[in-house]
């Protein structure tokens, strides 16, 4: 599989009269974009606002963040399964508008949501505070179920995604990046003295607002399965979940999933990157036997010599990451696993809720129990109240001056498990 990605780079954003880019500039049309957002039953009402590196504003609670795509040539399109046909994706030419974003807020769908603040030490924690942001605010029919809510509120932010897309379809990139991902024995006979090295990555699929979705379809639905690294590149995962702020991966992480660009830079130079692994996050433990029996499988199928595996969640996921360490440590294959820590606000105590000797190389996006004192803002989009109530806040965390002392699991992808971010720890 061969795709390009030509970026465009967008500086700025602001509103007129046209959707268009614009020398570097994503400009807006406001009621267009209102109009197409409130075509959906579900919403009462929907607006939209700006919010851009170093505004003295604070956008919370904070559902998803997506980053607008366009395939230009090829087939299929974004977000194959759910806003394009499900035709397999990650070949031809796809353009995406680099440093622009737009993120979903409103009325809280579930308690794990989070925070993004554009400037401030909270800002340093998000790599959302340094986007050009495009905010939808929607706000949901009264008494609409939760899991109505959480479609209407992802699909409004699909559907802005594309919408930004497809103004960018017949612009000449400003970057051309090509990824190639070769069948396995093209790839093996391509590279013979390297090291194999394939990723596993999971997926959140708990259910109750933790959900993935692959091609349109539940992960929790799904058994582990070989994937094009590209396709996840031309949006066949995106978000569809509640958990907490810190380490959830939002459709922006799984489009721009560091793990697979670093991998791809080291391709064919320190390692010959044959292939990758998708597999579930389950809560009962047979599904979780099941899902990680199938990745060492695969993985074994592979004839890899490495395998790095990321996770998404905490707690009950924990489980599912050192069954699929242990199950593949066990095939004779290496593992390096990447997690984060919920240690206690002092650090001390086990970061993770499972363990194993074989689990004896782990990168750490960092402690999500630490407390960070946010200072007041200008400006609030969204609701302010729930920071009481989301995961990482506590009742009297919002104070009357408007700061706000939380834990950084508040804060939207502080302590992201793909390594999305500034963030780490060291041990001792």
């Amino acid at each position: 599989m061969n795709l390009e990605l030509g970026n465009i780079f967008i500086k700025d954003v602001k509103f007129g009269e046209d959707t268009k880019v614009e020398n570097g500039t994503l400009i807006v049309n406001k009621e267009e974009l209102i109009s197409l957002i409130s075509e959906d039953e579900h919403l009462k009402s929907v607006d939209v606002e700006l919010a851009k590196p170093g505004d003295s504003i604070r956008i919370t609670p904070v559902k998803d963040v997506i980053e607008p795509r366009v395939k230009v040539d090829g087939p299929g399109g974004i977000f194959p399964g759910v806003l394009s046909k499900v035709d397999t994706v990650g070949t031809g030419k796809t353009n995406v508008l680099k440093g622009a974003a737009v993120v979903t807020t409103g009325k809280i769908v579930g308690f794990q949501e989070g925070i993004i603040d554009m400037t401030g030490p909270g800002a340093d924690y998000t790599p959302f505070s340094k986007l050009n942001n495009v905010v939808l605010i929607c706000e949901p029919k009264d008494d609409l179920k939760q899991h109505e809510h959480e479609k209407a509120v992802r699909m409004a932010g699909l559907k802005a995604a594309r919408y930004f897309g497809e103004v960018a379809k017949d612009i000449k990139p400003d970057e051309v990046k090509s990824y190639e991902s070769l069948p396995l024995l093209k790839s093996v006979e391509k590279y013979p003295e390297l090291p194999k090295v394939a990723y596993v990555q999971m997926l959140q699929s708990q259910g109750l607002l933790h959900d993935t979705y692959v091609y349109g379809v539940d992960a929790k639905k799904t058994l582990s399965t070989l994937i094009g690294p590209t396709e996840i590149m031309d949006g066949a995962i995106i978000s569809g979940n509640c958990v907490s702020a810190c380490d959830k991966n939002t459709t922006y992480h799984h489009l721009n999933n560091p793990v697979i660009h670093d991998l791809f830079d080291k391709h064919g130079k320190e390692f010959n990157f044959v292939g990758m692994i998708i597999t579930n996050e389950n809560v009962y433990l047979a599904d979780k036997e099941r899902s990680s029996n199938w990745a060492a499988k695969l993985a074994e199928y592979l004839g890899v010599d490495g395998v790095i595996i990321s996770q998404e969640g905490f707690g009950n996921p924990d489980t599912d990451l050192i069954m699929n360490c242990k199950k593949i440590e066990e095939k004779g294959i290496k593992t390096v696993i990447v997690t984060d820590e919920y240690a206690g606000r002092d650090g001390a105590s086990q970061p993770l809720a499972d363990a194993d000797p074989k689990a004896n190389a782990v990168v750490t996006g960092g402690n999500a129990n630490e407390v960070i004192k946010l200072p007041p803002m200008d400006k609030i989009i969204g609701h302010i109240e729930p920071v009481d109530s989301i995961a990482g806040g506590f009742d009297g965390s919002l104070e009357k001056d408007g700061s706000i002392v939380v834990e950084l699991q508040a804060i939207t992808g502080a302590t992201n498990e793909l390594g999305f971010n500034k963030l780490s720890a060291k041990g001792y």
